[in-house]
Formats: C-alpha cells, sequence, structure tokens
C-alpha cells in the first residue's frame, strides 16, 4: 500500500525532461522582436485604456491614478522579469504550463495549463462582447435592439445574456479564421491595428497636456460646492463620497493602493509572448526584450491617457463609462470623439487577438505531453498552425460570447493568470538555486556527465559557468546538516542546497498564502491593533524573514542566460506575494467556480492525462540521459528509479 501512494505521488510530481538535442518545430519560425512587442502591447493595452483611468480617478484615486498606474507597472514587471527568465531558459511552447511542468512537477503544470485555458476563453469571450456592445454604441443601439425586440432570451439567474450576441460570434469564428490561416498574417493584422490605438493615444496625450490645466491637480473643496451649486443646487453634497479632501490625492494613500489593484489587471496580457517560443526567430533574445519592452510601452500609455484625462478635467466631473469622449466635450473638442472610437475599436481588436493567440498553443503543448487528449496536438503542415485546437478553442469561446453573461465570470480569468504568475515566479526562485543546466551543447553550455562514477564532458562551448570546476572542487552529493541552511559548504549548487531551496520555497509559499488570507479577511482588525491578528502576521511574517533568509544563503547557479532576474530572491517572493493576496481578494462565488472547474479538470487528469502522460511512457523504459533538472543535479547516467526518487523528495 505505502508503495502504491509512493509511485502515485512521485506520478504527480514527475517533471518533464526538456530536449534541446535538436532546433527543430512544428511551428514556422517567422517572428521578429518587432512582432512579439507589438502582441504583447495589443494583448495588454486593451480598451481598458479608455474607460479605466476614468473609473478609478472618478472612484478611488483622483489625479493620483498615475501613482495607481506606476505602482501597478512595477508590480507586473515582477511577474514580467520571471516569465523574461523562463523565455530565454526554456524556447518552448507552452508558457506558464511548461515553465511549471519542468520545475515543479505534473499535476501543477496541468493545474496551471487548465487555468490558463479558461482564462483565455472567458477574456476571448468577454473582449468579443465588449467590441461588439461598443460598436453597437456607435450606431446608436440598433443592433442590440433589434437582437431584444426578436430573440430576448430572459432567463432567471443572469446566466444567460439578455440576447444572443451574433455580431459577437462572427467577430470570433473570423478571428480563429485568421489564426488558423498562419501566425505571420495574424502577427501582420495585429501590428497595424497596434499601431493605430498607439497613434490614437498619442493623440490623446498630447491633446491633454495642451488642454489640460494643471489646477485640476489642486482642487479645492471650493471648487467642488461651486460645481454642485452650478449643476443642480438640489443635489447634496458628498464631499467625502465624491471630492475627497482634494489636492494631488484626495483619498489619501488607501485609495492609490485600492487602485493600484485595480489598475495591475490593466497589464495582465504580455503573457501572451511566452507562447512564442517555438514561432519566434530567436526566442531567447526576442521573448525578454518583447516583454519587458511591451510592459514598458503599456505603462507610459496608461500613465500619459490618466494624466491627460485628470489635466482636462476634474476628477469629480469624470464620466466613468467614456471618460474620454467626455473630456474632449468638457475643453470643446468634441469631434475627437470618433478619433477615440476608432482607437477603441483597434484595441479590442488586439485585445481579442491577444486572447486568442494563445489559447491554441497551451491546448497544442498540454496535448501533446498527453494531458489532453492527443488529437488535439495535430499541426496543419502548409500553415504550420495547431490546426485542431485553435478550431476548437475558437468554437467554445464563440458559443459562450454567443449565449452568456460574462460580467460573473470575468473574475474567474484573474485567479489563472495570477495562479500562474505565482507558479512562474516560484519557478524561477527554484531554478536559479539548482546544480546542472536546461541547455545542451545546442545551446553552446558546458555540461558534466557522470558517468559510473567518471567526468565525461559533453562537447559543446564553453558558457563561462563553472560546474566543471565544481566536480573538481567536491562532490556532487553531500550530506545534509543543519548548519548547511546558514552556512553553505561552498559556492556552487550541489543536490542538497538546490533540495534546500525546494523545500523552503514550499513552506514559504504556504505562509505567505496563509498572511494573505489573513490581510484580506482581517485588514481592519489588524489595524485597529486586535492583538491575535497582530500576533499572526508578526509570527508569519518572521517565519517568512528566516525563509528568505535560509534561501538567500544558498550558492546560486553560474548558468549563462541572455536574461536573468535581478535581487533574487526577493523580487520573485514579493511577486507571489503581491499575486496571491490579490487572489484572496476575489469573492466566494469566484472561488466556487474556480472549484466546478478544477473537478472537471481532475475527472480529465486522473481518468486521462496521468495514464497518457508522455513522462509516464519515457519512464517506462530507461533514457541513458536525464535532464540537469530532472535530477537536480548535473546529468547523471542512471536507472529511471534513480531520478523518480530525486523527484519524489521536491515539494
Amino acid at each position: 500500500m505505502a508503495s502504491k501512494l509512493s509511485k502515485f505521488g512521485k506520478s504527480l510530481l514527475r517533471r518533464r525532461a526538456i530536449d534541446f538535442s535538436s532546433e527543430e518545430t512544428r511551428f514556422a519560425r517567422c517572428l521578429s522582436t518587432l512582432d512579439l512587442i507589438a502582441l504583447g502591447v495589443g494583448s495588454t493595452l486593451g480598451a481598458g485604456v479608455y474607460v479605466l483611468a476614468g473609473e478609478v480617478a472618478r472612484e478611488k484615486a483622483g489625479p493620483a491614478i498615475v501613482l495607481c498606474f506606476l505602482i501597478a507597472a512595477l508590480s507586473s514587471m515582477l511577474a514580467g522579469l520571471c516569465y523574461a527568465e523562463f523565455g530565454a531558459r526554456v524556447p518552448k511552447t507552452g508558457s506558464a504550463y511548461l515553465y511549471s511542468y519542468v520545475t515543479v512537477g505534473e499535476i501543477w503544470a496541468f493545474i496551471t495549463g487548465w487555468n490558463l485555458i479558461l482564462s483565455y476563453v472567458i477574456g476571448t469571450a468577454s473582449v468579443a462582447r465588449a467590441w461588439s456592445s461598443t460598436f453597437d454604441s456607435l450606431v446608436e443601439k440598433k443592433i442590440s435592439g433589434f437582437f431584444k425586440a426578436s430573440m430576448a432570451m430572459k432567463v432567471p439567474g443572469q446566466v444567460l445574456a439578455e440576447y444572443p450576441d451574433l455580431f459577437a460570434l462572427i467577430l470570433v469564428l473570423l478571428l480563429t479564421g485568421l489564426l488558423a490561416f498562419g501566425v505571420s498574417e495574424s502577427a501582420l493584422v495585429n501590428k497595424i491595428f497596434t499601431g493605430i490605438n498607439l497613434v490614437v493615444l498619442g493623440f490623446v496625450i498630447i491633446s491633454g497636456f495642451v488642454k489640460g490645466d494643471t489646477a485640476n491637480w489642486n482642487l479645492t473643496e471650493d471648487n467642488y460646492i461651486s460645481f454642485i451649486n452650478h449643476t443642480n443646487s438640489s443635489r447634496p453634497y458628498k464631499v467625502e463620497e465624491e471630492f475627497g479632501v482634494g489636492g494631488f490625492a484626495p483619498f489619501g494613500l488607501a485609495g492609490v493602493l485600492s487602485g493600484a489593484a485595480t489598475c495591475f489587471y490593466a497589464f495582465v496580457g504580455f503573457d501572451c509572448i511566452a507562447t512564442t517560443s517555438e514561432e519566434a526567430k530567436n526566442p531567447m533574445r526576442s521573448i525578454p526584450v518583447g516583454i519587458v519592452a511591451s510592459l514598458l510601452i503599456c505603462f507610459f500609455a496608461y500613465f500619459g491617457v490618466s494624466a491627460a484625462l485628470t489635466l482636462m478635467m476634474p476628477y469629480y466631473q469624470l464620466n466613468t463609462q467614456s471618460p474620454l469622449p467626455k473630456a474632449f466635450s468638457y475643453v470643446g473638442w468634441d469631434p475627437a470623439r470618433y478619433i477615440v472610437a476608432v482607437g477603441s475599436l483597434c484595441a479590442l481588436s488586439t485585445s481579442l487577438l491577444g486572447s486568442m493567440f494563445p489559447m491554441p498553443r497551451v491546448i497544442y503543448a498540454m496535448a501533446e505531453d498527453g494531458l489532453l487528449f492527443r488529437s488535439l496536438s495535430r499541426m496543419n503542415s502548409r500553415t504550420k498552425t495547431p490546426l485542431l485546437a485553435t478550431i476548437a478553442s475558437g468554437i467554445v469561446a464563440a458559443f459562450m460570447a454567443f449565449l452568456f453573461d460574462l460580467a460573473a465570470l470575468v473574475d474567474l480569468m484573474s485567479i489563472g493568470t495570477l495562479l500562474a504568475y505565482s507558479l512562474v515566479a516560484i519557478c524561477v526562485l527554484i531554478l536559479r538555486y539548482q546544480p546542472g543546466s536546461l541547455n545542451s551543447s545546442s545551446q553552446t553550455e558546458k555540461l558534466v556527465e557522470l558517468v559510473e562514477g567518471e567526468k565525461v564532458a559533453v562537447s559543446g562551448g564553453d558558457s563561462g559557468d563553472e560546474y566543471g570546476e565544481e566536480t573538481e572542487e567536491r562532490p556532487l552529493r553531500e550530506a545534509f546538516s543543519a548548519k548547511l541552511l546558514f552556512i553553505p559548504s561552498g559556492k556552487i549548487p550541489t543536490q542538497t542546497s538546490g533540495t534546500i531551496v525546494y523545500a523552503t520555497t514550499a513552506i514559504i509559499s504556504v505562509l505567505i498564502t496563509i498572511l494573505c488570507v489573513i490581510l484580506a479577511n482581517c485588514l481592519s482588525a489588524l489595524l485597529a491593533g486586535h492583538p491575535g491578528v497582530v500576533a499572526s502576521c508578526v509570527i508569519l511574517t518572521l517565519l517568512c524573514g528566516v525563509c528568505v533568509t535560509i534561501i538567500w544563503r544558498q550558492p546560486e547557479s553560474k548558468e549563462a542566460l541572455t536574461f536573468k532576474v535581478p535581487l533574487l530572491p526577493w523580487l520573485p517572493l514579493f511577486s507571489v506575494f503581491v499575486n496571491i493576496y490579490l487572489m484572496m481578494q476575489l469573492d466566494l462565488g469566484t472561488w466556487l467556480c474556480f472549484t466546478v472547474w478544477m473537478v472537471i479538470g481532475f475527472a480529465i487528469y486522473f481518468f486521462y492525462g496521468i495514464k497518457n502522460s508522455s513522462e509516464a511512457t519515457n519512464r517506462s523504459s530507461p533514457r541513458k540521459y536525464e535532464p540537469a533538472l530532472q535530477t537536480k543535479s548535473p546529468i547523471y547516467k542512471g536507472a529511471p528509479d534513480d531520478s523518480d526518487a530525486e523527484a519524489g523528495t521536491s515539494p
């Protein structure tokens, strides 16, 4: 019985072997760095830039919304840097799903991939309905009026929409056809729409600074009272609710932080770049550059638009539904609303393409690994796209856009995205302290094999790492002792130091989760100084500090990469904290929907995926060489059960 449980646990935590011996790919390598930047900007800089700035400025932050976007951008950059390192380290299709698979094991990879699929499907359907709604408003609600009159769906429970959105259905199917036709054609369309969107936003920013008034960043209560008296003398004053205390940050630090949490989701979308690893011409360079550059461009766009908006118009007069057209009307530039409408539709188009582009690639990666039905990994030989996965995901998203009211499901997108961000940060942290290398001679890495106790150098370029020196300086395997937690035996990672980081990272992840649950649910009690809550937070913080110190003291890998996350272990752990805290802010209904989705996913995994996994098949027959990560040491020649035993010790 114990052996069966042990074998089952090992199968859940088995990690994927990455084969770098061949550079061949079934995809077409046709995307340049500019294509990836345009894809990231288009996916991230959606219609939110035209709406979100007005909503946050009006209700949460006032002119200090520029600080909200700065804080949100810095938080998003934490996740972006982690994705960038993995893009340089693992140039294979699969994004966070693959990154989890090669680091923390199969079950975590499946959870990540399964939730990414949900995020992309809901994202695609919701953006399609938003595109339809925006176009409908331009034609004076004639489309919705027709469907409500002839095809109204009055079903209780707010699950189905008021009417079937045929326009959104056709739009998703058209873009599915474009994606199935070829990636280069899709990238060209995306670049055109992204370019138009950036030109429109440039016009908005310049106009705002030309027509704006810096006095709108330093308003007083007299200005608010004068506005109320001028518009409607019978309207009651809501100074605290609508005006705050005036000035640059009328709702104080609490308003800025609350606004930053909302603005964080405006930067979601850059991760689609990580799914293009096998379609980029030079993925190990293009993906890190694409991710960082797209986040910087998006930050400057959000920062500029929010500054222009609050300069043009007092924050308490902003319209939360269509702030920019109202702001241009306020300064006497009414025709500018048509330019804004064009930009909004282009932004929605690129955002829709950005949601649809990575979805079939994640499905393809999971199907190729055997965790989903293998038929979904079929490639079209002419277009070199995962045709069946593209069509299947497009049909599901189109169906959801056609029938469902997605407002209640949008928060589910957040769980999948934040979970992926957290796992990628954890994976970066773990891998940077492991011995060995994922790369091989094809990527100019010098690996060392130990064949029957003797060192054998694998031919390849010198990467500048020190694994050869490591084997000469001291043994790769060493006995564990408590002293090694704070005083490692050398400057080069060993199997023991790698295992210490694995275990400590698992412990600190649990501690951060408990701390975030307390902060999310008992923040008022903490601020009020409740002894139990304060003591719990202090103890958890101290324990986290001990774990961080243990990780920090371990020797870091000297592996040469085109991009590395700075400030280890602080930066990835802070990213994990931010992501988990935002997850804990979601309501109970969202977590119940998440539970239902995971039950469906686990049914597929435990009845199909765990038996058909490629790793299960590979481990049933001996391999000559296991990858470095699989054994958490430089490459060894050994029996499969040796690596299995190592995998079973991971958290």
